[in-house]
This record gives C-alpha cells, sequence and structure tokens, in this order.
C-alpha cells in the first residue's frame, strides 16, 4: 500500500509539471493524434479523450438495472450534503441524480447542467411533471458550465469527466464556482480492475484524476471504493487561495 501511495505522489508531482499553466489556447494543454476507436483523437495529461454519449442514449442512463448493478442509492446517500446545500450536478444527462440529490437538499438547490438541450429538456418535463422548485437547469458549454462563481457547495460528476473535450477549461471553471472548501466529487469506473465490463476510455485510474485535479489547484481529500464498479473521489478548492506574484 506504501508503495501504491508512493506511486501516485510520484505521477502527481510529474504530471503537474508538465502541463503548461500559462496559456489557454487549446495547445497548451492538449495534443492530437489518430483516434481510437471509442476516442476522439484528442489527448490530455497522457490519456485520450473519449466519444460522448449522446441524448440517443438516455435510456442507458435511466435502465432499471442500474441500481443494484452500481449501487447508486449509496453513491447519493453518501455525498456530504446538508439540507440547504448548493449542489451542482455536471453532466446530468436524464437527471437521474439531481432528483433524489433535490430531495436531500430540500432547502438548498440543485444546478443541473449539460451541454444537450435534449437532456435538459427532459430533467425540465420532470421537473415540471413532479412540481420541483429547487433544481435550475442550466446550458453549459463545452469548456464552461456556466455557474456563478463562488456559489457551489458540492459539485459532482458521475461517469461523465472523462468525456469532456476541455477538462483543463472546464476544471478551472468548475474550480472558480466552488465556494472556498467546496467540494468536487469524481465518480468514474475504475480503470486498474480489468472485471469492470466498461470500454477502455469510458474508465479512469485514481493516479490519471488526482493528477488532473491537481493540475488545477483542486486538493484531494480522498478516494473511496465502496461502489462495486467505481471510484468516488473527492477533492476540495482550497478554503484559502494562494496568492499570485501580482499580489504580493
Amino acid at each position: 500500500m506504501l508503495i501504491v501511495r508512493w506511486m501516485i505522489c510520484f505521477c502527481l508531482a510529474a504530471g503537474a509539471g508538465s502541463v503548461r499553466a500559462d496559456g489557454d489556447s487549446e495547445n497548451s494543454y492538449y495534443t492530437t493524434g489518430q483516434p481510437s476507436r471509442d476516442g476522439i483523437g484528442k489527448f490530455y495529461m497522457g490519456r485520450e479523450i473519449s466519444r460522448v454519449m449522446g441524448h440517443l442514449g438516455a435510456g442507458w442512463l435511466e435502465r432499471p438495472e442500474r441500481e443494484r448493478q452500481e449501487r447508486t442509492d449509496l453513491l447519493i446517500a453518501g455525498l456530504s450534503l446538508s439540507e440547504d446545500s448548493v449542489v451542482a450536478d455536471i453532466g446530468a444527462g436524464t437527471g437521474y441524480f439531481t432528483f433524489p440529490v433535490a430531495q436531500r437538499v430540500s432547502r438548498g438547490k440543485v444546478f443541473s447542467v449539460d451541454i444537450q438541450p435534449e437532456m435538459l429538456a427532459r430533467i425540465a418535463r420532470r421537473k415540471a411533471l413532479e412540481n420541483v422548485a429547487n433544481v435550475e437547469t442550466v446550458l453549459g458549454e463545452a469548456d464552461d458550465p456556466k455557474l456563478p462563481d463562488n456559489a457551489i457547495d458540492l459539485a459532482f460528476i458521475v461517469d461523465a469527466y472523462h468525456e469532456f473535450s476541455f477538462p483543463r477549461e472546464m476544471g478551472e471553471r468548475l474550480k472558480e464556482s466552488l465556494k472556498p472548501g467546496g467540494q468536487l466529487v469524481l465518480v468514474e469506473y475504475r480503470a486498474e480492475d480489468p472485471r469492470v465490463p466498461i470500454k477502455r476510455l469510458h474508465k479512469m485510474s485514481e493516479v490519471q484524476v488526482r493528477q488532473e485535479m491537481a493540475a488545477i489547484g483542486l486538493e484531494w481529500v480522498r478516494t473511496e471504493d465502496y461502489l462495486p464498479q467505481q471510484h468516488v473521489l473527492i477533492f476540495q478548492k482550497p478554503r484559502v487561495q494562494p496568492q499570485s506574484a501580482f499580489d504580493q
């Protein structure tokens, strides 16, 4: 276990140093190459970004056996929330997680963010049908979730981060949207486990996720593996932001 943790720390340090932090252009962070069968031929910090599951895959997200297979009930119960928490469901899809989380934050709010209008339309219909007052749909962009700054107590991304075509920019904007001390929870299928029956590019290792979050300045809190197939990685926005050279 000590060797594994040492390797994680070594990879984080090496990865953080290899990413430019002084540019906004796509070429600052990404390379391109021949796309694999399930990828887009765009690479970030050593991994190929996977193709997006479009709105036509909504049925798979809502499959009846999902709770049993993935224990989504445990994930929802395990999120660190209070009744008045302000939450962001990033890559919300059909709203599978949005609505049960909204029940947990009855005096708070859930921003349900997606870049596909068709998905948001499904959420809006359910919101109206069930008369849910504390859900707000947000049409994000590929590089920006369109959330207010310093407003979110907890943001979570379930099985979607690996599809982000601009993970660096999206991560930086998510960090800005978190309150100081706010948390970002990433749930991804475990790449380390060959028994997980998911395509390779739709999995992520703990090392890779931690490396990418370190690059945007989020602090790793812990990794939980209580789900059958997925990591639950918890990160935190620093409570005190480091000063830049211009602020000193």
